[in-house]
């Protein structure tokens, strides 16, 4: 199994950084996750966090070397975020639950799954055509679907960042899973959030992903993004795989990781907790279980802070 992976974020306007991503694999299966941590709500980036480190320990845990039944993988793994998140939020007392989205994909035996819950989104893309991308649990697309609005709504409706779904509140969510996706060498997969996808128009994104590789098209739609947002942009994160195949040459290349000679049992994890990566890298570096619990022991520490200078 070999492909090329490259992620990056930005916080743009924002005091902190709600986004994360991250992925995991072995040596016949990989995980993407992208979770937006919800801006109106105290803490998202919490429930980001715990978002990615649920999902990742799972795959850790199913994935021997690939996951038996990847839609029940994803959905449990999701409704399972979703209970941690609420767990947190008890246990540490916090006034309000941390909510986030998220979009995860499932990649094995050439083919992928995916799931999402919110308006983080997917993109399935094959020589310049948008073979699938996910619908956003918004009122918005709502109305869209029901011929209440029309798609040039999308950037100044009023309800465009409304959404019925996502983890950590209420009510249990609901996990949008998509059918068994056959892939080809050269496609590629796009999880962002809606930082970026809002700033830039669909026919923008399938170009830059068709004509560029996605070490350069990921940075290019990330700061394009920022700098069409301005002083008021929203964070901005992609993660974008290109896919070659089972049994693709060229694992020596830039940016291309190969699982070929894994052992079985071996996964490599990589979570980034919201900081941006340096030009060039091309995020293949892990993190392990140490570095994600201070991450979130960080994260702790600024809301006890902000909790204090609101007394």
């Amino acid at each position: 199994m070999q492909f090329s992976v490259y992620q990056q974020t930005h916080i743009g306007g924002r005091k902190v950084n709600q986004d994360r991503m991250g992925y995991s694999f072995t040596r016949d299966a990989l995980l993407l996750v992208l979770a937006d941590g919800m801006g109106g709500h105290l803490a998202g980036e919490i429930a980001a966090t715990i978002a990615l480190q649920t999902m990742s320990m799972m795959f850790r845990m199913q994935a021997k070397p690939y996951v038996k039944k990847p839609e029940r993988f994803l959905e449990e793994a999701l409704i399972q975020a979703h209970w941690d998140i609420l767990a947190y939020a008890e246990k540490h007392k916090l006034p309000e639950t941390p909510r986030t989205t998220v979009v995860a994909c499932l990649v094995q035996h050439n083919c992928a799954v995916w799931a999402h819950c919110g308006d983080s989104r997917l993109y399935w893309v094959r020589r310049s055509q948008v073979l699938a991308r996910t619908r956003d649990h918004s009122h918005l697309e709502h109305l869209i679907e029901r011929g209440r609005a029309t798609e040039a709504d999308r950037n100044t409706h009023p309800d465009r960042n409304k959404l019925w779904n996502c983890l950590g509140a209420g009510q249990a969510p609901k996990i949008e899973l998509s059918r068994q996706a056959s892939l080809e060498p050269g496609d590629t997969l796009l999880l962002c959030s809606d930082g970026l996808w809002s700033m830039l128009p669909e026919t923008e994104i399938v170009h830059r992903l068709s004509t560029s590789t996605i070490v350069q098209a990921v940075p290019d739609m990330v700061a394009m993004a920022a700098a069409i947002g301005g002083a008021r942009a929203d964070n901005t994160t992609a993660l974008a795989i290109t896919w070659q195949g089972a049994d693709a040459k060229g694992a020596g290349s830039p940016g291309v990781i190969s699982t070929q000679m894994l052992p079985e049992d071996e996964v490599s994890s990589t979570i980034i907790a919201g900081q941006p990566l340096p030009a060039g890298a091309a995020a293949a570096d892990a993190f392990d279980e140490d570095e994600i619990e201070r991450a979130i022991a960080e994260i702790r520490e600024a809301i006890e802070k902000s909790s204090q200078l609101l007394k």
